[in-house]
C-alpha cells in the first residue's frame, strides 16, 4: 500500500509517494533540479551535490535532494505540508559554489571536446554557475584509461559523478571499473587497467555528464547541431531497441538510444550503437547478372526481365525470408512468390515455430514482465548474446531477489542461476516438478531460446516450455534472435516444409537471407544490402535499402509492431525493397495490388489487423502444442559470435576488431609463474 504524502514545492503543493526521494517529487511538480551523479536507474550516490534545495524547517544548510526522501520530512508547525524550495537565495547560493568547485579543476576543453553542444556541464553552467570563478590555482591532470575500442576517455574532465561505475556495476554487471583515493587524488581508474568486458560498455558515454568518456569510432567527424535525427529501432537483435539514428549529410554518424520502458528502457548493446561503419562497407549499389560463371553489372530492366525469365521457366520457385526484412517487404514476397504456385519461408535457421499459433512463436508475455519476475526459467539461451539488454533486465529483476534456473549451455550470464542442466532429460525434469504448488504461487516466467528449437525435436521442446508455463501459470516469452522473424510468421510467410521445401525448389528468391546455405543447381536472385554470402551465390543481385534507409514495420520478440523511419536514402541504384518486388511482379504479369507505400501497409492490415497496433504487446490466445517426446541432444546457443550476426555487422571493420578481441580473450592463457 502506497504512502501518500502532501509536500510544497516552491508554493505548489502535491501529493506523492512518502518513498519518492525530493528530486523525484520536483520532478512531478515540473520543477527542474540540476543533477550530474543521479540517474533514475542507477543507485544513488549523492556526491556531487548540484541538487541541493532548502527544506523549510530543517537544518539551516541545504539538503541534496536525491538522497532524502519526502517521508523525511517534518510538517510545519499546524500540520502544514512541508516546504521545500528550490529557488530560494539559500539554493542560488549554494548551487553556485557547487558549480565553482567542480570547474576549480575542469580544463578549458570546449571547443575541441566531443561532448561540446550536449554537454551537462556546460549547459548546468551557464543557468546555475557564476560568471567567474575565485580559484587562480593550477589545475590538476591525471592519466587517460585505455578502456578499449569504443570507449574514448580523457579522465582530467572527470567529475567523479561515478555514474559510469555505478552503470557497469549494477546494469552491466561487469568489475572493472571503480574509484581510487580521496579528495584531489580521487580519481576513476579501471582495475589493472583492464579494458571493458561487456556488450553494454557504450551506454557509459550517454550516461557520462562531461566529456571525459566519448564514443572513440564517432570522434571528431560531426558536432549535435550539424546532425539530422531520425527516430527509428533497432535491427541487430529482435528486441527492437527505440534508437535515435543522427545523419550527416547522405552518411549515418552514429545511433543513439531513446527511452521505451517497455522495450530498452535507455540502454543498447554496442553492436547496435557502433555497427554504422557497417552501413557504408560492402554494398550493392546496381544490380547484377551472373554471365559465364563471373558477376557483371546490369540495368534494373535487364536483370528484372532476367529474373521474369527464370520465373517462367520455373517448376517448384520459392523464396526465403531474411533475418533484416521489413514485414512489408516479406509481405509483398509471399504475394509475388504465391502468385507463381511457389512456397516461402522465413524460419531460415530451421527454428520449429509453428505457423498460425501466436501464444507460440511470440509468446504470452511481454518484456516488461521480466521486472515484476520473483522465477525465471531459461530454456536454451545465452541472452548476453541474444539480447544484451533484455539480459540486463534479467539481472535488475536477480537484483531485487529473482530466482534464476537455466536449461542449457553454461555461460556467464552476469548474474547468479541455478543450472538445472545441458540436456534433454534436464528439460524434462523441468517438465515433472512443474506442477508443484510452491512455484505457482510466485510470479514466473519461461524464456525460450531459437538454440533450443532449431533441433529435429524443437517442436516437442516448446511443446515442453509451453506446458511448464501451463503448469506454473508463468509467462512464455520466446527469445527470436532475427528482427524480421515475428513479423514475417505474422504474414505466414511459412510453408509445411519448412527449408527442406526451399531446397528442392529449381528458382529460389533470397530476401536478404545470407546465414543459409543454397546448395548448387537452383537459379539464386538474391536482393539485399550487401555483398555477403548471398550475394556471392547469387546468378541476378537486386540491390535493396539497408533499415535505415526505407520506412518499414518491425514486431519485436514480444510481438509489439513498431516503425523502422528512414533515415537517409540507399547509396547509387539501390532501391526501396518492397518496391523491387512490386516493379518485378509488373514484370511477371500478376501486377501487385499497391502502387505506394501507404497502399501496401492499407492491404497488409485488412490481411493482418493486428500490424496496425503500433507499439502496443498484443495479447496472445493460448493454443496448446502436441506433446512430443523429446530427444537425446543438448542444447546449443544460437549465436557463436556476437559481434558478427548480420551482413551489415560482418561490413563493419569495429564489429571485426570487436570480434577477434572477445576471441582473443576466450583463449588467453594465464601463466604458471
Amino acid at each position: 500500500m502506497s504512502d501518500l504524502r502532501k509536500v510544497n514545492i516552491d508554493g505548489q503543493e502535491i501529493e506523492v509517494d512518502g518513498a519518492m526521494t525530493l528530486i523525484q517529487a520536483c520532478e512531478q511538480a515540473g520543477v527542474e533540479v540540476p543533477r550530474f551523479c543521479y540517474h533514475e536507474r542507477l543507485s544513488i550516490a549523492g556526491n556531487c551535490r548540484m541538487c541541493l534545495v532548502e527544506v523549510v524547517g530543517g537544518p539551516p544548510k541545504p539538503a541534496a535532494s536525491c538522497a532524502m526522501q519526502v517521508r523525511d520530512l517534518r510538517p510545519g508547525p499546524e500540520g502544514q505540508a512541508p516546504v521545500v524550495k528550490t529557488n530560494s537565495p539559500m539554493v542560488k547560493k549554494a548551487r553556485e559554489g557547487v558549480m565553482e568547485f567542480l570547474l576549480i579543476n575542469h580544463p578549458l576543453d570546449c571547443p575541441i571536446c566531443d561532448q561540446g553542444g550536449e554537454c551537462d556541464l556546460q549547459d548546468q553552467a551557464m543557468a546555475y554557475g557564476m560568471a567567474g570563478s575565485r580559484f587562480k590555482e593550477a589545475k590538476r591532470a591525471v592519466d587517460d584509461l585505455n578502456l578499449g575500442p569504443l570507449v574514448g576517455t580523457a579522465m582530467t574532465r572527470c567529475i567523479s559523478c561515478t555514474r559510469c561505475v555505478r552503470f557497469t556495476t549494477e546494469v552491466a554487471g561487469i568489475t572493472q571499473m571503480g574509484q581510487t583515493g580521496r579528495g584531489e587524488d580521487a580519481e576513476i581508474t579501471a582495475y589493472l587497467n583492464e579494458t571493458l568486458d561487456s556488450n553494454l560498455q557504450g551506454n557509459i558515454i550517454d550516461l557520462c555528464p562531461v566529456g571525459a568518456l566519448t564514443s572513440k569510432p564517432y570522434a571528431f567527424t560531426a558536432r549535435p547541431w550539424e546532425l539530422t535525427k531520425t527516430e527509428s529501432v533497432d535491427v541487430m537483435d529482435a528486441l527492437g531497441s527505440n534508437i535515435r539514428v543522427d545523419t550527416k549529410g547522405r552518411e549515418v554518424m552514429r545511433f543513439l538510444p531513446r527511452n521505451h520502458d517497455g522495450v530498452n528502457e535507455e540502454w543498447i548493446s554496442d553492436k547496435t550503437r557502433f555497427v554504422w561503419d557497417g552501413l557504408r562497407r560492402q554494398r550493392l549499389d546496381r544490380p547484377y547478372v551472373r554471365e559465364n560463371g563471373k558477376l557483371r553489372a546490369a540495368t534494373w530492366p535487364e536483370a528484372l526481365a532476367k529474373v521474369a525469365e527464370a520465373f517462367k521457366g520455373a517448376k517448384k520457385p520459392a523464396g526465403i525470408v531474411g533475418d533484416l526484412v521489413p514485414v512489408e517487404a516479406a509481405f509483398a514476397l509471399k504475394q509475388v512468390i504465391d502468385g507463381q504456385g511457389g512456397v516461402v519461408e522465413c524460419r531460415t535457421d530451421g527454428a520449429k515455430l509453428p505457423a498460425g499459433n501466436r501464444g507460440a512463436y511470440a509468446g504470452t508475455a511481454a518484456i516488461e514482465d521480466i521486472d515484476t519476475a520473483e522465477r525465471i526459467l531459461l530454456i536454451g539461451t545465452n541472452p548476453r548474446d541474444e539480447a544484451p539488454v533484455l539480459n540486463a533486465r534479467i539481472r535488475k529483476a536477480w537484483i531485487h531477489g529473482a530466482e534464476v534456473a537455466l536449461v542449457g549451455q553454461a555461460v556467464d550470464l552476469t548474474y547468479g542461476y541455478h543450472h538445472m542442466g545441458d540436456d534433454r532429460a534436464a528439460l524434462q525434469k523441468v517438465v515433472d516438478m512443474s506442477g508443484d504448488d510452491e512455484i505457482k504461487d510466485k510470479r514466473s516466467l519461461v524464456i525460450v531460446g531459437q538454440g533450443a528449437l532449431q533441433e529435429a525435436d524443437g517442436a516437442a521442446v516448446l511443446a515442453a516450455a509451453q506446458s511448464v508455463a501451463t503448469d506454473t501459470e508463468s509467462g512464455l516469452l520466446i527469445l527470436h534472435t532475427a528482427a524480421s522473424r515475428v513479423g514475417a510468421m505474422d504474414v505466414d510467410a511459412t510453408n509445411e516444409g519448412g527449408m527442406d521445401a526451399v531446397g528442392a525448389a529449381d528458382v529460389i528468391y533470397n530476401l536478404g537471407a545470407d546465414e543459409v546455405e543454397i546448395s548448387d543447381g537452383a537459379f539464386v536472385i538474391y536482393q539485399g544490402s550487401h555483398g555477403d554470402r548471398g550475394a556471392h551465390r547469387a546468378d541476378v543481385i537486386l540491390p535493396g535499402a539497408a533499415y535505415t534507409e526505407e520506412n518499414g514495420l518491425f514486431v519485436n520478440t514480444e510481438g509489439r509492431p513498431q516503425l523502422a523511419m528512414r533515415a537517409g536514402f540507399a547509396p547509387g541504384e539501390a532501391k526501396e525493397n518492397w518496391a523491387i518486388l512490386r516493379a518485378l511482379s509488373a514484370e511477371l504479369g500478376a501486377t501487385l495490388p499497391f502502387d505506394s507505400l501507404a497502399q501496401l501497409r492499407s492491404t497488409l492490415i485488412e490481411a493482418v489487423p493486428h500490424l496496425a497496433r503500433l507499439d502496443e504487446v498484443i495479447e496472445n490466445e493460448v493454443q496448446a502444442l502436441d506433446p512430443a517426446a523429446l530427444g537425446k541432444a543438448t542444447f546449443r546457443n544460437a549465436i557463436k559470435d556476437f559481434y558478427l550476426t548480420n551482413p551489415i555487422a560482418r561490413a563493419s571493420e569495429l564489429m571485426a576488431e570487436l570480434s577477434a578481441q572477445a576471441q582473443a580473450r576466450k583463449s588467453e592463457q594465464i601463466a604458471a609463474e
